[in-house]
């Protein structure tokens, strides 16, 4: 799929981040676009910036929808179909994805089972509800959004990360699979991978809203004592901090992950659609990304030692080489 124009594509996860840029980049390009999101405020202004830049004659819609829903998915399905009446889509984007549930011993089983839903299941559902769709186009895309933690399953040894790992552990083992299923079943219908590493999100900030967490400024005591012990396990200093500087401090990590990432959501973004256009099946996005894919190859008894972090630097989720 060399070009965008006049195709139909479908976006999960499309309020923030690069939901958002993958919409805004393909209504530039010609495509029609229809998102879903389950923070309604976000699409909303998803579908008012994609709308003021859209060129004439090109549609797009916005769908409420929790895509750890199989019956939310097949809602907007439906309603996609109703909308965008062709009988077939393009592209589909199962983009959509949250933090959470990092310790299996110490996180609660709801907020461990509710990121790996998004995260894992996000990402079948959506392919059960769409890939017929894909199949029924003369040409179609499949994008499964993994991580770099489909493929290395730590934020850094004082850190778990077992739900979110798991779940791009997932989609990773899924999409490849596809490779071999499209070819032999629908062969004119691709499948990539996209594993980025620190790209500019809001996804620190919008994880807690999902999950039910309250605002940083908005912690209770008992609340903050618990973020106290977990920082503390990462190896943060924060004994000497007061709540209200702890409440700051948390708000504030959630920004510098976005607004500190060495790549932004819109440079993202053109990694992946150049890798749709060139079909490549697996596309790494980030020169961290590409470092660690590197380092788990070549030692990969060592991912997990010690010995492995020596001279990175482990911080909010960011491999600095």
């Amino acid at each position: 799929m060399k070009d965008f124009s006049g195709k139909l594509a479908v976006i999960t996860g499309g309020g923030t981040g690069m939901g958002r840029e993958l919409a805004k980049q393909l209504v530039e390009q010609g495509c029609d676009v229809a998102i879903c999101d389950v923070v309604e405020e976000n699409m909303a202004e998803t579908l008012r910036i994609c709308l003021e830049i859209a060129p004439q004659g090109i549609s797009v819609t916005a769908h409420q929808c929790d895509v750890s829903s199989e019956e939310d998915m097949n809602r907007f399905r439906d309603e996609v179909q109703e909308q965008h009446p062709r009988g077939h889509i393009n592209l589909l984007f199962n983009n959509a994805g949250i933090g959470g549930g990092g310790s299996f011993i110490n996180d609660t089983r709801e907020h461990w089972e509710q990121t790996f839903g998004v995260c894992w299941y996000g990402v079948y559902y959506g392919s059960r509800a769409f890939v017929p769709l894909l199949v029924a186009s003369d040409e179609g895309h499949l994008i499964n959004t993994s991580s770099v933690n489909g493929f290395w399953a730590s934020l850094g040894p004082m850190t778990a990360h077992t739900a979110y790992s798991a779940a791009k552990f997932a989609v990773k083992g899924f999409s490849e699979a596809l490779v071999n299923d499209f070819r032999l079943n629908a062969p004119h219908v691709n499948v990539s991978v996209v594993m980025p590493g620190h790209i500019g999100t809001d996804i620190a900030i919008n994880s807690g809203k999902i999950l039910g967490t309250p605002d940083a400024m908005a912690m209770s005591d008992e609340e903050l004592n618990t973020a106290r012990e977990n920082w503390k396990r990462m190896g943060a200093d924060v004994d000497g901090l007061s709540n209200d500087e702890l409440r700051a401090a948390i708000l504030q990590r959630g920004e510098d992950f976005r607004n500190n990432a060495p790549m932004t959501a819109a440079e993202a973004v053109t990694i992946i659609l150049d890798g749709v256009k060139e079909e490549r099946w697996r596309i790494l996005v980030g020169e961290d990304a590409h470092n660690l894919d590197q380092r788990v190859r070549s030692s990969p008894e060592e991912a997990y030692e010690s010995s492995f972090f020596e001279g990175s630097l482990i911080s909010d989720g960011t491999l600095k080489e």
